[in-house]
Parts: C-alpha cells; sequence; structure tokens
C-alpha cells in the first residue's frame, strides 16, 4: 500500500509541474501590478480556454497531492 501511494505521489508531483510550467505567465514589473490590481478592480473576464484548463487542473493536482501527501504520513505512523 505505501509503495502504491509512494508511486501515485510522484505521478501526481510530475504532474502538478508540468501544470503549473505550461500556464501562461503574468506581467512581470510595477506595470505589472499596477495592470494587475486593475483588472481585478474593473473585474476583467475570467481566463478562458488552456488556460482555464490548466488553472482548474493545477487545483485539483494540487488537492490530490497534499492527500497523498497525508495519507502516507498517518500510514507511516
Amino acid at each position: 500500500m505505501h509503495t502504491l501511494l509512494v508511486t501515485l505521489l510522484v505521478i501526481v508531483s510530475i504532474a502538478l509541474i508540468a501544470c503549473v510550467l505550461l500556464q501562461s505567465g503574468k506581467s512581470a514589473g510595477l506595470s505589472g501590478a499596477i495592470s494587475g490590481g486593475a483588472e481585478q478592480l474593473f473585474g476583467k473576464q475570467k481566463a478562458r480556454g488552456l488556460d482555464l484548463i490548466l488553472h482548474r487542473a493545477t487545483v485539483v493536482l494540487s488537492i490530490l497531492f497534499f492527500g497523498i501527501t497525508l495519507l502516507i504520513s498517518y500510514a507511516g505512523l
């Protein structure tokens, strides 16, 4: 059981890293911070297409990562 969980954790970790690296970057620097605040204030539309899919996949994979990590630590006791 422990080996299965560790193997699953490695697969989820690699998938999470890939999802994060495939996402488009935010604007950097002071101009990015100002425009980012303005976008939040004026309610720019949410990301669509591939960015939305990658965002949702990142959320799901991060929840799986923490869940499996807690299971491994619990099973190790």
